[in-house]
């Protein structure tokens, strides 16, 4: 029954990330309507609004950072940002900021359309009954454990995972990228939400499909996917990213001097004369 949790939990992290947050929210890279169509059942398998309400807020949050037009503004503190934001009434300010959100892109996608016009009986079947009915009726298990590790706790944890890159990620970390906004970087919750709190670099770069810079201990398991498995049969393409100049220029010019660039070896452009004074050549 856990494996079957943790595989859903899998699933709905990877509709945010690939899918909501990326693909539809920033519009980093293309999909095509295969792709398309399984983000969304994967998204409704979440249990997380329609995408085009998610990509909305989203939009809003990076238009608006931390401002009372920010959905889940984390300078009201940890337990706003985290959870507090679903529970409370909109500010009058995000209500009035949502309609200079253009979602055009998302109303001209008849994938999207058919989730909106259908939601609540696709989130029947995807959320709540073949999670549950399945591991019944495979492998003998139980509708109560179904019910309550597949569906409510999976739920509930996942729930709670995303949230932190809109809390955690925007309190602790550092910022080696731009100091002027409240996003940071952090592994851990990288490696748990599949490598989506490289987050003081996706706030400078929100275009960039991989969300970071790759290499030098940045998990990033979304990109992975993304490029070596969707990328390479062609559901997904036109991946949008950041030259290796331009960060270099954004980090000397608004980081917070905590940037420390990783090299492959003896003469890469990263390495620093002050680097090579410790090295010691032996000679034979």
């Amino acid at each position: 029954m856990a494996e079957d949790a943790f595989v859903l939990y899998l699933v709905s992290l990877f509709s945010f990330t690939a899918g909501s947050h990326r693909l539809w929210s920033h519009r980093a890279y293309k999909a095509k309507w295969q792709l398309r169509l399984l983000l969304v059942i994967f998204q409704t398998i979440s249990f997380q609004d329609v995408v085009y309400v998610w990509v909305l807020f989203h939009r809003l949050h990076h238009k608006y950072t931390d401002t009372n037009a920010d959905p889940h503004n984390s300078k009201r503190g940890f337990f706003y940002a985290q959870i507090g934001w679903i529970m409370l009434e909109s500010h009058p300010d995000q209500i009035e900021k949502r309609k200079t959100i253009d979602m055009s892109d998302l109303k001209s996608d008849p994938i999207i359309r058919f989730q909106i016009r259908y939601y609540f009986r696709l989130l029947f079947l995807f959320f709540a009954f073949l999670p549950t009915v399945i591991p019944w009726y495979l492998w003998n298990e139980t509708l109560t454990n179904s019910w309550f590790v597949a569906v409510a706790l999976r739920h509930l944890f996942s729930l709670h995972i995303t949230s932190l890159v809109n809390s955690w990620a925007h309190m602790w970390g550092n910022q080696p990228y731009e100091k002027g906004t409240t996003g940071r970087e952090t592994l851990l919750l990288s490696i748990m939400t599949l490598g989506e709190a490289w987050h003081n670099y996706h706030h400078t770069f929100p275009w960039d499909y991989k969300a970071s810079e790759l290499g030098g201990g940045r998990i990033n398991a979304t990109t992975f996917v993304l490029k070596n498995i969707f990328g390479k049969i062609g559901w997904a393409y036109d991946f949008k990213t950041v030259s290796d100049d331009m960060i270099q220029k954004r980090i000397e010019r608004t980081g917070d001097g905590s940037y420390s660039p990783t090299i492959w070896g003896w003469g890469d452009r990263d390495q620093t004369e002050d680097n090579k004074s410790f090295a010691t050549i032996e000679k034979f």
